[in-house]
């Protein structure tokens, strides 16, 4: 086949020699050997999910990619999904096996986020998130530091969580849940657990969704719920040496750095184990106070759009 360097579970690869991006380090091979030796890890996390991946081309800035393009493999299991925002219907992939994640690395997909809930039942995630996002990206010591404020906030009530690196700059919680909960109470049990969180010490967290209003701190951003996506653990993220999102034990979180693990360095972490399953706890049943406790907070992006609109009037009246 002219132009293909290799076939592998009959998925053509074609480039793999090229930089994956300008400044990567890594080649687009790195790129696919990687997945491929991860992907008995990552596609238990990825199966059965709608999946958004950015994707990177030589000589274009990467991009996020949810819609399937034409030429995608009728191979590819895929969920139409209407978006409201567009007013339209995409197909996301379900990346359920070894072959699709393999043909998603030959697109240069660099990253993969994936939906909180599965699609048979997309109005039911799986589990609720907590991202920590530190204001600056030297600020990784303050995100595992927000994120242990999460997890007092979680054994306060009763819950447990496991934690992982996004990969980037900050940390995300994860909280399995008993089936049962709706995407609205989940958001709700998010934010006032991110309340609980920023009020142990707000000198360090906070939860305002507006950046200007942060203060330097860390955000304890409770809005990875209903149809926002998460970086997937064990995926690769679209930075220099190709951090990953990895696992870590709650004991072990303040020892490591994002650097620590990058698509080189986790196949041997890995080896015969696989710690995202190993560190997270049971489906867990949320407490109905708590429910009713974030029902009484604001939606963050609802209301950061009504205070933005009342600044710009304040703006306007004073310049009047």
């Amino acid at each position: 086949m002219s132009g293909v360097d290799e076939i592998r579970d009959g998925v053509a690869l074609t480039n793999l020699d090229q930089p994956l991006f300008d400044g990567s380090g890594e080649s687009k091979r790195d790129l696919v050997n990687y997945l491929d030796a991860v992907a008995d890890r990552i596609v238990p996390q990825l199966r059965g999910r709608p999946l958004s991946v950015v994707r990177v081309r030589p000589g274009q800035p990467p991009f996020m990619q949810k819609n399937l393009p034409r030429h995608t493999p009728e191979w590819i299991r895929r969920a139409p999904i209407w978006a409201e925002a567009s007013r339209r219907e995409i197909a996301y992939a379900l990346c359920d096996d070894r072959r699709t994640l393999l043909w998603f690395a030959n697109q240069r997909a660099v990253e993969y986020h994936t939906a909180l809930a599965v699609v048979d039942d997309l109005s039911r995630p799986t589990h609720l998130v907590l991202d920590l996002d530190p204001p600056d990206a030297g600020g990784f010591g303050a995100a595992v530091a927000a994120a242990l404020l999460v997890r007092q906030a979680l054994t306060d009530v009763g819950l447990a969580g496991a934690v992982k690196t996004s990969g980037a700059k900050g940390v995300h919680v994860f909280v399995p849940v008993e089936p049962g909960p709706d995407a609205e109470e989940l958001a709700a049990t998010t934010r006032a657990l991110a309340a609980r969180a920023e009020r142990l010490d707000p000198a360090l967290a906070t939860t305002a969704f507006i950046r200007e209003d942060r203060g330097g701190k860390v955000l304890v951003d409770p809005t990875r719920t209903g149809g926002a996506t998460v970086a997937s653990v064990y995926g690769p993220r679209l930075r220099p040496g190709l951090p990953v999102s990895f696992p870590m034990p709650w004991s072990e979180l303040e020892s490591v750095v994002p650097a620590d693990f990058t698509i080189r360095t986790v196949p041997a972490r890995l080896a015969e184990r696989d710690p995202w399953e190993e560190l997270m706890p049971a489906p867990q049943r949320l407490p109905h106070d708590l429910i009713e406790e974030g029902r009484a907070i604001p939606v963050p992006r609802v209301q950061a759009m009504h205070e933005g609109r009342r600044r710009a009037r304040a703006r306007r009246t004073a310049t009047d």
